[in-house]
C-alpha cells in the first residue's frame, strides 16, 4: 500500500513525488516510457522564477535569453530586450531525468515502461491496474495523482470530463550557426492560430518548431523548407517530435482519492502553450492538499476539492484572459496580423510595455491589460473584431 501513486514521470509528477517523499510518504511513480524525459519535446524555455523554483543546476542550461525578435508575416521585427536574464533554455529531457533522480534519492520508486489500464475504487484505497514487464500488475494506493500529460483518456474514464480545445506542435533540433537570440514568427500560413520559433540550444544548435491548429506535419515541412531556402539551416532534420497541448482546463481535477495536475488538468498558458511553471505552481498546491488529506486520513472528494479551489483562485482568471487573447489572435489573417504589428510598432506600445513593472515572462494577463490601455490598439482591434 503506497500513500500515493503518481501517473507520469514528467517534471510535475516527479516534483510532487519528491516533495511527498521528503515529507515521509511512500510514493510510486508509473511512467509508460522506458525512462524519464524520453518523450519530452517542448523547448525547455522557462522564466527566472521557474528556474529558481526548480534549481536544476547550471549544467542543464543551454542558453540564457535576454532578448527576442518577434517577426511579422512580412519579415519586419520588433526586438524585446532587457538587461537582466529573462529566461533560460534547458535540456528538457535531462531536466526530467534530473528531477526524477532527486525523487529516487528520497525514496520514490519508479516503474518505467508501465501503462495504466484502469483504476478501481475500493473501500479504503484505489487499485491501479497496469501493464508492466510483459505482464499485469496491481498497486494499492491511498491516493492517486494523475500527472500523465495531455492526450490520455484517464481523466475522462475517471468521470472528470475532458479538454476539447487544444493545439498541436512540432519541433526539431537543427544546425543554425550564429543565432544569438530567440526568434518568434507570426505567420498564419506557417503556424495558423499560433507561431513558429527558433530557440538557441548551444553549440550552434537550435530548436526549430511551431504550434498550430490541425495537423502540424505539413506546416512543419513548409517551415523547415523555408529555413533551408533562406540559408538559415543547411538541411531539414530527419527526426521531428510531435505533441499536443491543452488550451482550456479540465472541468474537474479531483475526486475521491484522486487529483489531476499539470497538462492533464489544462494548467497551460493558451498564449504560448507553455505549462512548466503553471504546472509547478499547481503541483505545490497539490502537494499541500495531499499532505493534509493523508495526515487526516480523509481523502474524500470534499477534502480534495480544496486543491481545485486553490489553483482556480491562483490561475483561472489568468488562463481565461490568455484564452480570450488566443481566440482573438487565431482568427486573424496575415494582413490583419501585419496591421496590428504596425500599430504596435508605430506607437511604441511594445516599448511602453517593456518599461512596465508588470511585465512578466509567465503572467501574460498583465501584459494584455497593459497593451489594451492604448487607444490606438483598442481602435484597431475593434475594427478587426467586427
Amino acid at each position: 500500500m503506497y500513500d500515493a501513486v503518481i501517473i507520469g514521470a514528467g517534471i510535475t509528477g516527479s516534483y510532487i513525488a519528491d516533495e511527498l517523499a521528503r515529507m515521509g510518504h511512500s510514493v510510486c511513480v508509473l511512467e509508460k516510457s522506458p525512462q524519464a524525459g524520453a518523450k519530452a519535446s517542448c523547448t525547455g524555455i522557462i522564466s527566472r522564477e521557474c528556474f529558481n523554483l526548480l534549481s536544476p543546476g547550471r549544467d542543464l542550461v543551454q542558453f540564457e535569453a535576454h532578448s527576442a525578435k518577434i517577426f511579422s508575416p512580412s519579415g519586419k521585427y520588433l526586438r524585446v530586450q532587457r538587461e537582466d536574464i529573462q529566461a533560460y533554455v534547458l535540456d528538457r529531457p535531462a531536466l526530467d531525468r534530473n528531477i526524477a533522480s532527486r525523487a529516487e534519492k528520497h525514496g520514490v520508486q519508479y516503474l518505467f515502461s508501465t501503462s495504466v489500464s484502469g483504476i478501481e475504487k475500493k473501500r479504503q484505497s484505489l487499485q491501479v491496474q497496469a501493464a508492466h514487464g510483459g505482464g499485469a500488475t496491481v498497486l494499492d494506493a491511498r491516493l492517486v495523482i494523475a500527472a500523465c500529460g495531455f492526450g490520455t483518456s484517464l481523466p475522462r474514464s475517471l468521470g472528470l470530463g475532458q479538454i476539447h480545445d487544444y493545439a498541436q506542435g512540432a519541433q526539431a533540433l537543427v544546425d543554425c550557426p550564429g543565432l544569438a537570440e530567440v526568434e518568434v514568427y507570426s505567420d498564419a500560413e506557417i503556424a495558423p492560430g499560433f507561431f513558429s520559433w527558433l530557440v538557441p540550444a548551444g553549440a550552434n544548435r537550435v530548436k526549430a518548431g511551431l504550434l498550430c491548429h490541425g495537423n502540424p506535419r505539413p506546416f512543419m515541412d513548409k517551415y523547415l523548407s523555408g529555413l533551408v531556402q533562406k540559408g538559415r539551416i543547411n538541411v531539414a532534420p530527419a527526426e521531428i517530435s510531435y505533441g499536443a497541448v491543452p488550451l482550456s482546463i479540465l472541468p474537474r481535477t479531483y475526486s475521491d482519492r484522486i487529483m489531476v495536475v499539470g497538462d492533464a488538468a489544462g494548467q497551460v498558458k493558451p498564449t504560448t502553450g507553455g505549462g512548466i511553471y503553471f504546472g509547478l505552481l499547481c503541483a505545490g498546491l497539490c502537494v499541500q492538499a495531499a499532505r493534509e488529506a493523508l495526515l487526516s486520513d480523509d481523502l474524500s472528494s470534499r477534502k480534495l476539492s480544496q486543491y481545485q479551489k486553490q489553483w482556480h483562485k491562483l490561475l483561472k482568471q489568468e488562463l481565461a484572459i490568455d484564452y480570450w487573447a488566443h481566440r482573438f489572435y487565431r482568427r486573424l489573417t496575415n494582413r490583419q496580423i501585419e496591421h496590428v504589428f504596425n500599430v504596435i510598432e508605430s506607437h511604441g506600445i511594445h516599448e511602453t510595455i517593456l518599461s512596465s513593472p508588470d511585465i512578466s515572462f509567465d503572467w501574460h494577463g498583465r501584459v494584455i491589460f497593459d497593451a489594451m490601455k492604448h487607444r490606438s490598439l483598442q481602435k484597431s482591434l475593434r475594427k478587426l473584431g467586427r
